[in-house]
C-alpha cells in the first residue's frame, strides 16, 4: 500500500479520506514543521500533503525521487518550485475555488474594522477606559458611495469587488487582463494601478506572490494614494513593502491598512504593532470550519487522484506526466 506524509494536523476529514486508499502518517505537532523535520519524515513516501509554509524545492524532491506528488493544503503554491516538479515528472496541486468566499469575507471584515476603527474602540472598552460617548470620538472613515479598487481581479478579488454591492460603492480594477463579469454586474472599470491608487478610498490585494509582484506595493504606490484611503490585504506578506508600510502609517500618508499576511510571517516589521491605525490579523482569512474541512477534502482528493495514476483536478502541472 502506498504512503502518504501530511505535514500539518490538517481537519479530520482530509486524514479519514486519505487512510482510505493509504498508509497514513501526521505531524501532530503545532506550528510549522522544521525543514530537518520535512527531510527526514518524506525519505520513504509516494506522496505529500503540504502547508504552505512548507518550502517544497528541488533538494526535497532528489531526496526522495519515488514522491509522485505534493498537494497543498493552500490555494497559493508560491512555496512550491512547480518548475522542478515538472522537470522532475511530480504533480504539483492546490485547493483553489473553496476559500474564495470565506478570503473575500475576511478582506471585507479587515475594511470594515480598520475604516471604522473597531479594534481600537473594542481595546478602550475592555481596559475599561472609556468615559462615555463623545461628538468626536473615534472618528474614521465612510464605506457606502465609495470607491474601491481591486488589485488582482481573479476569482478572491472577484469576489471582493462582487461584494460591494449593498454599500453602493464604485468599483475599479487592474489586474493581467479584463473581468467580464465585474464590468457587466457592476459597472467597474479596468484601469492601471497607478490610476486605482489615486483614485480609490479603499485598496484591496488579491495577486499571487511571484517576482512580479512582491514589493507592488512600496514607498512609490503607497505615496499615490489618497491620506484618507485605507489598503487591505489578504494575499501574501511580500506583496507590501512592510518598512515602507509602516512609515506611509505613521505619517499619516494613508488613513490605515488591514492586514491578514506578513512580509516576514509570523513575523512583523518592527513598529507595525504599534500602530493604532491599523488591524493586524494572524493568516485567518479561510479559517471557517466549512472552508478548512473543504481545503482538506481537496487536498486529499488531489493526492488520491494523483496516487492513483489520474490526473488531479487542481493540477498545477499538468505537463509533468507529458
Amino acid at each position: 500500500m502506498k504512503s502518504v506524509y501530511i505535514t500539518r494536523c490538517i481537519p479530520q476529514v482530509g486524514i479519514d479520506l486519505l487512510a482510505q486508499h493509504f498508509n497514513v502518517r501526521v505531524n501532530e505537532r503545532p506550528g510549522k514543521l522544521t525543514r530537518q523535520a520535512l527531510l527526514e519524515n518524506i525519505k520513504d513516501v509516494d506522496g505529500v500533503l503540504s502547508s504552505g509554509t512548507d518550502k517544497i524545492d528541488a533538494e526535497l524532491m532528489d531526496l526522495n525521487p519515488g514522491i509522485r506528488c505534493f498537494s497543498n493544503y493552500a490555494v497559493g503554491f508560491d512555496n512550491m518550485d512547480v518548475a522542478a516538479a515538472t522537470h522532475r515528472r511530480v504533480l504539483c496541486t492546490n485547493t483553489p475555488d473553496v476559500l474564495t468566499d470565506s478570503t473575500a469575507e475576511m478582506a471585507w471584515a479587515l475594511l470594515m474594522a480598520v475604516a471604522r476603527r473597531v479594534v481600537e474602540s473594542d481595546r478602550i472598552m475592555r481596559t475599561r477606559q472609556w468615559v462615555g460617548w463623545e461628538p468626536q470620538e473615534f472618528l474614521g472613515g465612510d464605506i457606502t458611495g465609495k470607491t474601491l479598487g481591486v488589485i488582482g481581479a481573479g476569482r478572491i478579488g472577484t469576489s471582493i469587488a462582487m461584494k460591494s454591492r449593498g454599500f453602493d460603492m464604485e468599483v475599479l480594477y487592474s489586474g493581467r487582463r479584463h473581468n467580464p463579469e465585474l464590468e457587466a454586474k457592476l459597472n467597474a472599470r479596468f484601469v492601471d494601478m497607478d490610476t486605482l491608487l489615486q483614485s480609490s478610498d479603499f485598496v484591496s490585494l488579491s495577486v499571487a506572490l511571484s517576482a512580479q509582484t512582491h514589493h507592488l506595493i512600496g514607498a512609490r504606490e503607497l505615496a499615490l494614494m489618497k491620506s484618507t484611503a485605507y489598503l487591505i490585504n489578504t494575499a501574501r506578506g511580500p506583496v507590501i513593502d512592510e518598512a515602507a508600510l509602516v512609515e506611509a502609517l505613521k505619517s499619516k500618508q494613508i488613513a490605515g491598512a488591514g492586514l491578514d499576511v506578513y512580509e516576514f510571517e509570523p513575523d512583523m516589521v518592527e513598529g507595525l504593532e504599534l500602530l493604532e491605525n491599523t488591524v493586524l490579523t494572524t493568516h485567518i482569512g479561510s479559517a471557517t470550519h466549512a472552508t478548512r474541512n473543504a481545503m482538506a477534502v481537496k487536498a486529499a482528493s488531489n493526492l488520491i487522484a494523483a496516487l492513483n495514476g489520474d490526473m488531479p483536478p487542481d493540477c498545477l502541472n499538468p505537463q509533468a506526466l507529458d
